[in-house]
């Protein structure tokens, strides 16, 4: 059975940081990212999800201009863990977080970005909160 599992959302003020963690079990997937769904979206499902930052099997990596130079997208292939580290934290953050990942996207992390609803698999989310 295939599974994503998010930690390490929380609540921080506005210039803090937090680091989001993606346990992959049942597979090595080639294809992972980042997404974020603000408040009052959760109606809209998978539509309404905001790339964040995304890497490809290549390992290449593309984020959203709004979080250039504060995230980082890592990836640790020996325990098939995906990470998020976000510094700087502003309020427009706050958003709920989930982790994505696809075994057949042979796409560019920029490509990856953009298109959600192409993801197979999709964890619970974790709920980050920035207060200003």
């Amino acid at each position: 059975q295939f599974q994503l599992v998010e930690s390490g959302g929380g609540s921080v003020q506005a210039g803090g940081s937090l680091r989001l963690s993606c346990a992959a079990s049942g597979n090595t997937y080639s294809s992972m990212g980042w997404f974020r769904q603000a408040p009052g979206k959760e109606r809209e499902g998978v539509a309404a999800r905001e790339g964040v930052a995304a890497i490809d099997s290549d390992g290449s990596t593309s984020y959203a201009d709004s979080v250039k130079g504060r995230f980082t997208i890592s990836q640790d292939n020996a325990t098939n863990t995906l990470y998020l580290q976000m510094n700087s934290l502003k309020p427009e953050d706050t958003a709920m977080y989930y982790c994505a990942a696809d075994l057949h996207l042979g796409e560019s992390a920029w490509w990856l970005l953009l298109h959600a609803r192409d993801f197979g698999d999709w964890g619970q989310g974790t709920q980050v909160a920035v207060s200003s």
